[in-house]
């Protein structure tokens, strides 16, 4: 699985990174996860407010932090 962090560094951006180690800490699922900084990359994924959240490819969040909750249902 891969997991992508999208985002400048902010500091909404390094709690999803926190949430995103717990889920998957917390489920036991292989990730691999990436922090996405380069603005043209974030555009690419048709995302206008960072932080935003990818699994695997498809964007599961954006302008917001989910919970550690939510982002475990997402990648069960």
């Amino acid at each position: 699985m891969k997991i992508e962090i999208l985002g400048t560094g902010c500091p909404k951006c390094r709690k999803l990174y926190e949430n995103v180690q717990e889920a998957v800490r917390k489920t036991g699922v292989e990730a691999k996860i990436t922090k996405v900084t380069n603005i043209a990359d974030v555009s690419g994924y048709g995302v206008m407010m960072t932080p935003a959240l990818v699994v695997d490819g498809q964007v599961k969040a954006a302008g917001k932090v989910p919970t550690t909750d939510d982002i475990m249902e997402w990648i069960k």
